[in-house]
């Protein structure tokens, strides 16, 4: 289990990528939906920044990964042919689009229409990355990765941690209305989905082997750090929803811990997910 926890660099990229995915999306439908005034526009541009912000500290783990930062352009090398290369640039294209508008905005540079186009072509940039993320793991001699749980792992955390990330910055730019008390739910439907796939996944574990290695060995804590994993995302979400289902506005505060509780529990799971790294070895079978 160490090997999945030394990977500290990729997981915190991934996890803060799909977050800040889920809450770009969020704040561009507030965007989008146009019931803002110019100052309340303004105020959720500024609060973009902490995307952004977050987008870049997670560039800066995974350049980590790669033991010198002067490496990161030749991962570029193999554009169109390497899922690496695709996921680097798919992020990178992501992250550019995501702060030039941020930054035309906060300006007052940028022109209604054009912002708005924009704005749907930085969130298709983003689904692109996240499609991108997901086929660097699924590699064929690796089969503990080579599942659909990892593409819906990587989902799932998007519409986990990126609700809350979105509320959060919206809350503290002062924006809110009738329709946030719905949004906690698509977390909450997103985590009971995680859980049905966390208990799938382990069945199947026990079916993985090589001739020399068995996948459910490989992470023999499993269920003990699955169920932290889930509990650290059921405190985080209920520092969100029990506000809301008093009728009260959640407060600033109580969100940022919540968020904190939910991207533990996320890299809880994704340090399970590269301890679970085996390959084919002499033989496979499932």
């Amino acid at each position: 289990m160490g090997n999945g926890w030394s990977e500290w660099p990729l997981m915190f990229f991934t996890v803060a990528a799909q977050c800040v995915i889920g809450g770009y999306l969020i704040m561009a439908m507030v965007l989008l939906a146009g019931n803002l005034t110019a100052a309340g526009a303004r105020k959720v541009h500024l609060s973009m920044f902490f995307l952004w912000l977050l987008m870049g500290l997670g560039f800066l783990a995974s350049m980590m990964h790669l033991g010198s930062p002067l490496r990161a352009l030749n991962s570029l090398n193999r554009i169109g042919a390497s899922p690496l290369s695709n996921e680097i640039a798919a992020g990178s294209l992501f992250f550019a689009l995501g702060g030039i508008y941020w930054l035309i905005a906060v300006l007052n540079r940028m022109p209604r229409l054009a912002g708005s186009i924009w704005l749907v072509i930085t969130a298709l940039s983003g689904l692109l990355f996240l499609y991108a993320m997901g086929r660097v793991y699924m590699i064929d001699t690796v089969p503990t990765w080579d599942t659909v749980y990892t593409p819906l792992g990587f989902v799932l955390t998007v519409f986990i941690g990126g609700p809350l990330l979105g509320c959060l910055l919206l809350q503290g730019a002062g924006i809110s209305g009738p329709g946030w008390r719905y949004l906690p739910w698509v977390s909450v439907i997103a985590v009971m989905i995680s859980v049905a796939a966390v208990m799938m996944q382990a069945a199947g574990l026990a079916a993985i082997h090589s001739s020399v290695q068995q996948a459910s060995a490989m992470v023999p804590d499993y269920g003990l750090l699955m169920a932290g994993r889930v509990l650290l995302l059921v405190l985080g979400l209920a520092c969100w929803l029990w506000p809301v289902a008093r009728g009260k506005t959640p407060p600033v505060a109580g969100l940022a811990l919540g968020l904190v509780l939910i991207i533990g529990g996320e890299l809880i799971g994704r340090a399970v997910f590269y301890g679970l790294h085996m390959t084919v070895g002499m033989a496979i079978a499932s």
